[in-house]
Parts: structure tokens; C-alpha cells; sequence
């Protein structure tokens, strides 16, 4: 079908914009990174949530990723740059067990850990660790968020097992829903700094 001048101009108008009139932004690159030891009970909430996430249908530019305990596949994949970087992890913090937590942490805190504090573990992982490692290798952070849960149960003297308690079971849903308001957001947010 022949397009008349006048579509031509108005295609070309909504399509190749002058660099002053309105412009779409890229969307924000999200990693959402699921941590934790399937071998020590509630510890295996953010396995478990990246599980259920894996089963949801994302937007392209967010990454679900099970790190499980591999603390240098995180800290390499955060060098990547992501825009937005979210741990979902389970979080002692004394609240009842199953509580869910959406903490924006102080990266601040990076610059009180030294050398021997900072080394990573290859048999746990500590997010704070993550990101100093990150961090001296040159890495920039520029938004972090942890989706936590109260863990009821995540080890003690060695003694492990694998399964969630019922508590935290039953919050994983529910961090699925906080994950899926949080992308929501950001992606709201990124569209009102493009209109600005």
C-alpha cells in the first residue's frame, strides 16, 4: 500500500523525533539474584523465590538468577552494570519468621569492611561481601535493593536439612508478589526521569 507524503512526514515525526523534542529512555537493566543454601532450611528462601520467578513471565530487561552459595558468579555478573540490583535473601533482623523485608541497603557500610572481612566464602554468602568485592575490583553500584524473609530455621552447629519451615514457606508468594511491585516501580520511575 502507497503511503500518501503527509503519513510519510507524521511516520517519520513519531518515529525519528528531533533530538530536543520527546525521546523514549532505554529501560533500566534489572538482576534480581536469588542467594542462599538449599542444605540449610530457610536459608534456601531466595532459591526458592527465584524458582517461582523463573515460572512468571518478566519483562526482557529484568535477569532472574539462582546464585544459591557461588559469591564470584555474582560478584563477575555484577560487574556487568546493571541499572537496578536486587538480592532476595533470607534476613535476620528479629521480626516474627516469614516476615518479608524490602531494605535499600547503606553502601556505605562497603567502606568499614577490610581486606580479611570482605573475602568470600565458598561455602556461603554474605551480599555486603559481594559488593565490596565488587567494589574493589572497580565495580559501580548504581541502585541495590534485598527482598528478605525472617528465616525461622537456617542451620545451627552444622546440623542442616533441606525444606522451608511452613512460615517461611508461605511467605515466598508473597515475595514474589514485592518482587513483581518493585519492577512495577522502577520501571515507573524510569519513565517519569525520561519525561522530566
Amino acid at each position: 500500500m502507497n503511503k500518501t507524503k503527509s503519513q510519510q512526514l507524521n511516520q517519520q515525526f513519531l518515529f525519528s523525533p528531533h533530538p530536543s523534542s520527546f525521546i523514549l529512555s532505554q529501560p533500566p537493566r534489572i538482576l534480581f539474584a536469588g542467594i542462599g543454601n538449599i542444605f540449610l532450611g530457610d536459608d534456601a528462601f531466595g532459591c526458592e523465590v527465584a524458582k517461582r520467578l523463573f515460572e512468571r513471565e518478566l519483562p526482557e530487561n529484568v535477569r532472574v538468577v539462582d546464585y544459591g552459595i557461588r559469591g564470584f558468579d555474582l560478584a563477575y555478573a555484577l560487574m556487568d552494570g546493571y541499572d537496578v540490583t536486587v538480592f532476595i535473601d533470607a534476613t535476620l533482623r528479629g521480626d516474627a519468621p516469614g516476615t518479608i523485608y524490602l531494605i535499600e541497603p547503606d553502601l556505605d557500610e562497603l567502606d568499614k569492611l577490610d581486606a580479611q572481612t570482605a573475602a568470600i566464602d565458598t561455602h556461603n554468602m554474605n551480599p555486603l561481601k559481594v559488593l565490596s568485592m565488587v567494589k574493589t575490583l572497580g565495580g559501580e553500584f548504581k541502585k541495590i535493593f534485598l527482598v528478605g524473609c525472617e528465616p525461622l530455621f537456617t542451620g545451627e552447629e552444622d546440623i542442616g536439612f533441606m525444606g522451608l519451615s511452613e512460615p517461611v514457606e508461605a511467605a515466598v508468594e508473597k515475595a514474589v508478589e514485592v518482587v513483581e511491585s518493585l519492577i512495577t516501580r522502577i520501571l515507573a520511575e524510569n519513565q517519569e526521569k525520561a519525561f522530566a
